[in-house]
């Protein structure tokens, strides 16, 4: 993934559009079908777009399934696995809810921060990671403190794991 310009095409390529079908054989066919399909998707569109999802695209996905364009932005603004902006080629999203924070998200964070040289929500001036903003919960409280890096979880953080995990990205 990389922070990029909006993608030369904006509408959806034959291949997103297949996976995108595939999608809709498991939803009822009617317009109640069509808008559970958003969700996966965006994710599709948002694999194939730099990581993020431009407004040309989300038309594109509203225009497919048939929905009013503000039926798509919501869903693609509400939940934080989708990004509406630019962002690096690796993302960072650092648990911050009540397990995590009760075993150390914020030294975490600050730690994270520090090493990164940016703060929640910004991306390195090499495009190479977006420290995403405060998360909810990432599902994991068993495992707290822990991170999500380009969805894959990592739990029971430290310091040295956080220096391990950044420091592997590319």
């Amino acid at each position: 993934m990389s922070g990029t310009a909006e993608p030369i095409e904006a509408g959806l390529t034959e291949q997103e559009r297949a996976e995108i079908d595939a999608w809709l054989t498991r939803f009822p066919d009617s317009p109640e079908g069509k808008r559970s399909a958003v969700i996966p998707a965006l994710h599709i569109v948002q694999h194939n777009s730099g990581g993020w999802l431009p407004r040309a695209r989300m038309d594109a996905v509203a225009e497919y399934l048939e929905l009013a364009p503000t039926r798509v932005y919501e869903v693609a603004t509400f939940y934080g696995m989708f990004d509406v902006e630019p962002v690096g080629r690796h993302k960072v999203n650092i648990c911050t809810n009540i397990s995590c924070m009760l075993r150390g998200s914020n030294e975490i964070v600050a730690y994270a921060e520090k090493k990164l040289g940016i703060r929640l929500g910004e991306t390195t001036s090499d495009g190479r990671i977006t420290l995403k903003r405060e998360e909810e919960c990432l599902a994991a409280c068993a495992g707290a403190p822990m991170m999500l890096v380009d969805e894959v979880y990592y739990t029971e953080l430290t310091p040295e794991k956080i220096d391990q995990i950044l420091d592997e990205l590319e």
